[in-house]
């Protein structure tokens, strides 16, 4: 069982106020956790503490007891894959060889082996960019260039995937699929973390909700406990409201 634990997590930019203050939360695989929060709430630092890119201030992010930090950065890999908000902008590679750097963790020689090509396979097929497979990576849109970063995590073959706003230039279509893959990866045992600002569509598909105000942790919960209006309306300032469908679909909407 994958073990994620934050224990007073803490962090401050140099010269700057803490950004995230006293996070307590422990995530264990299988999950799919939504990370809700207004903007400047600590949600991409939060994640980046996770996936070994910054050192806590105070407190402790560990992994199966370890700091995160401390690990070793290709056995870290083989635990984490993180795909961060701001996609580059100019990668001189096809989408099939973005897709295989999600093996480098893995790295057994200078060239891919069946298994790196097997993992390629799956990730292209799960992220349904088999037309786009010979493309080069920087001719693609914000919303393919998305995808691709998606299957490359999934082609690291992690347990645990850590994503930041992962349907930011995803069409309606895509984004749809985008959470159905989610879904299909934490039935099949991942630990799923992903910052969004779609609390609709994290309210329908999330296990759990770290929601975030102003660096703390106001809610780890279940979505319906997590969202409930009140707490909405405090964290982000804008009245919040559930409706049901006429089909039994509950859904949030805001403002006056």
């Amino acid at each position: 069982m994958i073990r994620l634990v934050l224990d007073g997590l803490e962090f401050a930019y140099p010269g700057g106020k803490p950004v995230l203050r006293g996070i307590d939360a422990v995530a264990e695989k299988p999950a799919l956790i939504g990370i809700i929060g207004p903007n400047g709430a600590g949600k991409s630092t939060l994640l980046d503490l996770i996936a070994g890119h910054r050192v806590p201030s105070a407190g402790r992010c560990t992994l199966e007891g370890r700091a995160i930090h401390e690990i070793e950065r290709a056995a870290l890999c083989r635990q984490i894959a993180h795909v961060p908000q701001l996609v580059p902008a100019e990668v001189p590679l096809t989408v099939e060889e973005v897709i295989l750097t999600g093996r480098l963790p893995h790295g057994r020689g200078l060239f891919e082996n069946e298994e790196d090509q097997a993992a390629m396979e799956r990730a292209i097929t799960r992220t349904h960019l088999e037309a786009f497979r010979g493309r080069r990576f920087g001719a693609l849109s914000g919303g393919e260039k998305q995808r691709v970063l998606l299957a490359a995590a999934v082609c690291q073959s992690a347990p645990i995937i850590l994503l930041d706003e992962p349907s930011a230039h995803l069409d309606p279509e895509n984004e749809a699929a985008m959470w159905e893959l989610l879904r299909e990866l934490q039935q099949a045992g991942h630990l799923i973390l992903v910052v969004t600002h779609h609390l609709t569509l994290a309210a329908q598909h999330c296990d759990r909700i770290w929601l975030l105000e102003q660096g703390r942790l106001a809610a780890d919960a279940v979505p319906c406990e997590a969202f409930e209006p009140a707490r909405l309306e405090r964290v982000f300032r804008v009245p919040f409201h559930w409706h049901q469908s006429a089909e039994g679909r509950v859904f949030l909407t805001y403002g006056r």
